[in-house]
């Protein structure tokens, strides 16, 4: 049986893994050259609401002993850093928004 250092270890490991290689489920070269841009938006939500819901359930199953510590920590690393890109997007959409507002007519 493992020390619980080395199980802390191969954690944090996975957590830097998951930091270095980003989001991999939403990418804009994905992306059909005749799909509108709203089912662009749609699928990336749909994308990081997954992301989210994997990292959960894997949570869940931690607790009860049924996943591994890594893949825990994997997943939400990679659900958090879902998160900071929609919420970065966001913050450029209403920044943008913001912009063409104040342009004179």
């Amino acid at each position: 049986m493992a020390d619980p250092f080395s199980k802390i270890a191969s954690a944090v490991n996975a957590y830097s893994d998951a930091a270095r290689r980003g989001v991999s489920g939403i990418d804009a070269r994905d992306v059909n050259k005749g799909e509108e841009f709203a089912d662009l938006v749609k699928g990336a939500i749909k994308e990081a609401v997954r992301i989210g819901e994997r990292s959960e359930n894997l949570s869940i199953a931690s607790i009860s002993g049924k996943a591994d510590l890594t893949q825990v920590v994997t997943a939400v690393a990679e659900a958090e850093l879902t998160l900071q890109t929609v919420v970065t997007v966001r913050d450029k959409v209403m920044e943008s928004y913001r912009q063409i507002i104040r342009m004179p007519i």
